[in-house]
């Protein structure tokens, strides 16, 4: 079966505004060496790179707050990193999702972090905030994660919302790769930090039987893209930090987003025509996207991001979201 071409003309304007995106920010790639790679972004907030996912650093008067905090076995580098920018006490992590190299520095950061307010000392040392769903999974894990690693300030509603360092900070709820997926906007720094749920070195890592979806991931990457603002060309203004990869901008957020709109599409359409994920498969329907995004080899190759897509668009509570933007 012919591969629907339909497509092919976006994703070739898409590869000539990959490279230009690449060429623009060269400074802003990030390292491919095991060591962490610190990157001043913009206002009060930086990305720690290097450690797995992206890890966000917002630093003030107030302490330190921190968007995920990468794998275990590197958290004393990260620490180490971070007091290059202050020695304050780390107050927050967000964990924008559940996997290990977004959550596995939970623990050993918990250990030196301290509270803002006094009188909840005895609570926590670090209050972790996650959604609801986030805990759930993170109590219930195999093999098991410490206790002093799960969130302690869930929230169940679709944003929570702090004031820190200066700053409001907003932190959204969007089920996307899972039903648990956060991001957040520092409002005054005008940044934006993404977890996973934009991720331009892949494509997205979709766990359905967590609530995850290909169209949560649209849903959550248009959003994005309305609280995103551009400055002159598209480029610069909100800057992004992605789940991983380098510190991004509206340009790259839209290019990311037609790719995905597109895949989607090409799979509603297939779904809709009857075809079988077997059948699917052999139109390669994101060959014209692999150059850039698909994998043969590692732990979430393009045949999976296939499968777990086409099986998202398959349940019945998708349908209906056929053609939505």
């Amino acid at each position: 079966m012919k591969m629907d071409l339909r497509g092919v003309a976006p994703a070739l304007i898409f590869i000539g505004l990959f490279a230009s995106a690449q060429a623009v920010y060269p400074q802003q790639q990030t390292s491919r060496s095991p060591e962490l790679e610190l990157v001043p972004v913009q206002g009060n907030i930086s990305m720690l790179a290097g450690a797995g996912g992206n890890i966000t650093v917002q630093v003030g008067k107030d302490g330190i707050l921190l968007v995920d905090t990468g794998v275990a076995a590197m958290t004393d580098k990260v620490l180490a990193s971070i007091r290059t920018l202050s020695n304050r006490q780390i107050t927050y992590i967000v964990n924008t999702n559940d996997r290990s190299d977004h959550i596995g520095g939970n623990e050993g950061i918990a250990k030196i972090g301290r509270p803002l307010d006094i009188a909840r000392a005895a609570q926590s040392s670090v209050f972790i905030i996650a959604f609801n769903t986030i805990l759930d999974r993170m109590t219930d894990s195999t093999p098991p994660i410490p206790e002093r690693a799960w969130p302690n300030d869930v929230y169940s509603v679709p944003q929570k919302n702090l004031y820190f360092n200066g700053e409001a900070v907003q932190i959204f709820h969007q089920p996307a790769t899972t039903d648990g997926n956060s991001f957040v906007l520092f409002r005054r720094s005008d940044v934006i930090s993404t977890g996973d749920l934009f991720d331009p070195t892949q494509y997205p890592i979709i766990d359905v039987k967590s609530g995850g979806s290909l169209q949560g991931v649209l849903e959550g990457l248009n959003r994005l893209r309305q609280m995103a603002v551009p400055a002159d060309h598209v480029e610069g203004g909100t800057m992004i930090i992605p789940g991983h990869g380098r510190v991004c901008d509206t340009a790259d957020l839209d290019i990311y987003q037609q790719m995905v709109t597109v895949v989607r599409d090409r799979l509603q359409d297939m779904i809709k025509r009857g075809l079988t994920l077997d059948q699917v498969k052999a139109t390669k329907p994101t060959l014209d996207y692999d150059p850039v995004y698909g994998s043969s080899t590692g732990n979430w190759t393009t045949e999976m991001f296939i499968e777990a897509a086409y099986n998202s668009l398959s349940k019945p509570d998708a349908r209906g979201a056929r053609g939505s933007q």
